[in-house]
């Protein structure tokens, strides 16, 4: 891992999330506060990086240092941090972007709301930290999807039952 930093300091950032060395992120951004904003080659910030491997205490450091919570990655998917925390399953790293302003609704390319991938997950943990936040169970992704519909599809049937007792319907 050194080696490959070593050719591309800026990768450190990236690095530093995905591992949750909030350590190492809180001394790279002391040297260059601007690598809080840094966007990898693939288009993800290191707020989203660190959300999606479940990297809480590092989600902490970098929205302490600066990353907001609401920004969207550059690449086609045109995500958030709580996107990708929902992909990952990391419903803690979720409460903590949403206590940070993080919109529980937000829509990624697509429509798809970070309760779809919840739901289309099984992660009844993660949905309940959304709908709390006052994610609409019956939002409908651009292919008119709901997330009650990729929890049937996944045959996620607690998942169903979960979004069902707090409205969803079809």
């Amino acid at each position: 891992m050194r080696e490959l930093t070593a050719a591309n300091p800026t990768l450190e950032i990236f690095a530093a999330a995905m591992l949750g060395d909030a350590g190492e992120i809180t001394r790279l951004l002391a040297g260059n506060p601007t690598l809080v904003t840094a966007v990898s080659p693939d288009g993800w910030f290191p707020l989203h990086l660190a959300a999606h491997f479940a990297q809480t205490e590092a989600v902490r450091v970098l929205l302490e240092h600066g990353a907001q919570a609401g920004a969207r990655s550059t690449n086609a998917m045109q995500n958030t941090a709580l996107h990708a925390a929902a992909a990952g399953r990391a419903a803690e790293a979720g409460r903590l972007l949403i206590e940070h302003g993080a919109s529980a609704n937000c829509a990624q390319q697509g429509g798809w709301a970070p309760l779809h991938a919840a739901a289309q997950n099984g992660d009844i943990e993660f949905a309940r930290v959304l709908i709390d936040a006052g994610a609409d169970v019956n939002a409908r992704a651009e292919n008119q999807q709901r997330p009650l519909d990729l929890a049937l599809t996944k045959g996620q049937q607690a998942m169903v039952d979960f979004l069902e007792a707090r409205g969803a319907s079809l």
